[in-house]
C-alpha cells in the first residue's frame, strides 16, 4: 500500500461514509475490525442516546436497581455506562472487533468513577454467547446491532434474546436508523414490526413510541421499544 493510502484520512461526507462502511464490512463478522481501525464508525457520535437515558431515568418502567444488563454491539459503550450508572447493573459491553472494546476501555477510564454498577469490556460474538440459566440479563439493549447484522440471521439474535434474558427480564430496543428502502447494508433497513417474527411469541411490549428527545441527526428517524420478557 502507498504512502498516500497509508495517510489517506477517512471520508466525511454521509454517503461516502456509508459507501466505505459497506465495502468494508461484509458477512464476516470480524470485518466489522476493518471499519474500525479505519476509523468509519458513522453510529459514533460521540455521547450516548437521549432515548435510552429518558426511558431509565423517567420512573415510567420499575427497572430493578440492581441486577445484570448486557450491550452487544457496544462500540464504545456510551449507553452501556449509562445503564451502569442509572440502573446500579453490573453492564456486560460486547464487541467482535477488538478496536472497539479498546477503545470502550479508553473511554471508561476517562470518566469519573461511576455512582452505581460496573462497566466490563468483552470482545466477542454475540451469537456464540454463551451464560448458564442463573447468570441470565435482566436487561439487553439494542441499537444499531439489529441492523448490522444481515437480516439472514435476525431469527437467530431473536433466539439469543430469547435465551440470555431472564424471565421478566427487558429488551431495549432503539431501532435507527427509519429511512427508506435500500437493498443494502449495513446498516441493513428495518421497521420497528421486524423484529417481531425474531422474537417470537412470550413477550409484551410496555414502551411503543417515537422518542420525544433524540439526538438532532436522529430525529424523525427513530423508534423506541421496550419488551418484557414473560
Amino acid at each position: 500500500m502507498s504512502q498516500a493510502s497509508d495517510n489517506a484520512q477517512p471520508p466525511t461526507k454521509p454517503r461516502e461514509v456509508m459507501v466505505k462502511l459497506q465495502s468494508l464490512v461484509n458477512n464476516d463478522p470480524h470485518s466489522w475490525e476493518d471499519a474500525w481501525k479505519a476509523k468509519i464508525t458513522p453510529w459514533d457520535l460521540g455521547e450516548g442516546q437521549p432515548p435510552l437515558r429518558d426511558i431509565l431515568t423517567s420512573g415510567k418502567i420499575d427497572f430493578p436497581r440492581s441486577g445484570r444488563a448486557l450491550v452487544p454491539g457496544c462500540g464504545r459503550g456510551y449507553d452501556a455506562a449509562c445503564i451502569a450508572s442509572s440502573l446500579g447493573h453490573d453492564t456486560l459491553a460486547i464487541d467482535i472487533a477488538a478496536t472497539a472494546v479498546q477503545e470502550g476501555k479508553d473511554y471508561l477510564a476517562s470518566l469519573p468513577p461511576l455512582p452505581a454498577g460496573k462497566v466490563t469490556y468483552l470482545q466477542g460474538d454475540f451469537f456464540n454467547f454463551q451464560v448458564f440459566d442463573e447468570e441470565r440479563f435482566d436487561l439487553i439493549y439494542d441499537f444499531t446491532f439489529f441492523v448490522a447484522i444481515p437480516p439472514t440471521r435476525r431469527n437467530e439474535w431473536g433466539q439469543q434474546m430469547r435465551t440470555l434474558i431472564k424471565p421478566r427480564g427487558y429488551l431495549i430496543t432503539l431501532i435507527y436508523p427509519i429511512d427508506p428502502h435500500t437493498p443494502t447494508g449495513p446498516p441493513y433497513f428495518v421497521r420497528p414490526d421486524h423484529y417481531l417474527e425474531p422474537l417470537g411469541e412470550g413477550w409484551s411490549k410496555v414502551v411503543d413510541k417515537i422518542p420525544e428527545n433524540s439526538l438532532k441527526s436522529h430525529v424523525g428517524r427513530e423508534h423506541l421499544v421496550v419488551w418484557r420478557k414473560l
